[in-house]
């Protein structure tokens, strides 16, 4: 199901996850004001100069937090997510989101970034912005 906004994504969704979603975008806003957030791949995603940083999207059990560039990180428990730089963590209630945890996370996440805007054209090379 496609969503116009973030807004209408998270009234998509129940209320637990609701809960959750709106937990993160708080927390993203605050971490990220600069950042574009937009719905991409039909899923809340916030951009820093066009570069994917973090998003959220419902899987099946859970609320999936990723971060593109999170297997860099240095603050632990994210875990792995497929076979690029991406890390995530996930939320089957809002009181499991840690905020000291996520925090930490969106700090790094403005300053340890790759390249996913050009990896296209780079052929599935990402190189490290920053």
């Amino acid at each position: 199901m496609p969503h116009a906004s973030i807004d209408a994504y998270h009234a998509a969704q129940a209320p637990e996850d609701r809960a959750i979603c709106d937990a993160l975008r708080a927390a993203i806003d605050r971490a990220l004001p600069d950042a574009e957030a937009k719905v991409w791949h039909a899923h809340p995603v916030w951009f820093l100069n066009g570069n994917p940083i973090t998003g959220y999207s419902k899987l099946k059990s859970c609320i999936r937090l990723l971060f593109w560039s999170g297997q860099a990180f240095a603050a632990p428990g994210l875990a792995q997510e497929g076979s690029f730089k991406a890390a995530e963590a996930r939320y089957r209630l809002a009181a499991e989101i840690d905020p000291v945890a996520l925090d930490l996370w969106l700090a790094e996440a403005r300053v340890v970034q790759y390249d996913y805007k050009n990896i296209m054209r780079n052929r599935g090379r990402l190189d490290r912005l920053v």
